[in-house]
């Protein structure tokens, strides 16, 4: 696939959004990265921006996990469990999605979004929780919300952390700062399975991810010091991206049926 020169740009600037509300919010914020693939970059094909997008989100994922894993927020039993589960369904879920008409995978992706936009209303305020880690009892639970979760992920080409982490807590019941920083391992993996799946049948541009991922990682930097800076105003900042997520999932769900019904 051959884009302009002001795409890649656009695909840098898509990255620093990106990044951004990664930094700024966390879990969620890189579902955005499909639609800005599709239209601001202009990448011609669903399916490109969804294997493209796949391959940024695991490397800025991989990035955070240095990080959480230094602050010993990873609890790798249960991530590895997790992930391994994850990553089946994660090859399940790309090659079905690779299957599908590119207009109806945005439908349904829009579809996806509004579900975001209402489990981040929802869960705007919520509070800290502790808890405990993967043991044999619950490693049924645990594999199974993998599953899930990595089918959702590699079908979409999304982190799915705004999946993975509430799957986690469910399943384990660690402290929700254990469950965001072992999430990353499961995003990480998930994405690298999606990527090379999509990689495998040519739907990947290299050079786009390259440029979304540097602008990811300075836009994640700026993003994490206004976190800080904004910590009190955590819930107003959350409602705030649960409706740009919508107006841009209205957005997606109207192009896609107009492009499909024409």
């Amino acid at each position: 696939m051959y884009l302009e020169p002001i795409q890649y740009l656009l695909g840098s600037l898509s990255g620093v959004l990106v990044g951004f509300t990664l930094g700024l919010f966390g879990g969620g914020g890189s579902i955005l990265a499909v639609p800005l693939m599709v239209y601001v970059v202009g990448v011609p094909s669903a399916h490109m921006a969804i294997g493209t997008s796949a391959l940024a989100v695991a490397a800025n994922a991989a990035a955070n996990l240095v990080t959480h894993a230094r602050k010993g927020n990873v609890r790798w039993r249960c991530a590895l469990i997790y992930s391994a589960a994850g990553v089946v369904g994660a090859f399940l879920g790309s090659t079905l999605g690779k299957a599908l008409d590119g207009q109806k995978l945005l439908f349904l992706f829009s579809l996806l979004m509004l579900f975001v936009a209402g489990m981040m209303l929802r869960h705007r305020n919520a509070a800290p929780r502790a808890g405990h880690d993967c043991t044999l009892a619950n490693a049924p639970k645990t594999l199974g919300f993998g599953a899930a979760t990595g089918a959702f992920s590699g079908f979409f080409g999304i982190g799915g952390g705004f999946l993975i982490v509430p799957g986690l807590i469910a399943a384990t019941g660690m402290p929700i700062l254990s469950a965001i920083g072992s999430s990353l391992v499961a995003v990480t993996a998930f994405g690298v399975t999606t990527a090379l799946n999509y990689a495998g049948s040519g739907l990947v541009d290299w050079p786009l991810a390259a440029v979304f991922i540097g602008g990811g990682v300075a836009g994640g930097i700026g993003g994490a010091f206004v976190a800080g800076q904004m910590a009190p105003r955590r819930g107003l900042l959350n409602s705030a991206f649960a409706a740009m997520i919508l107006v841009v999932a209205l957005y997606m769900a109207w192009k896609s049926a107009a492009a499909f019904l024409s």
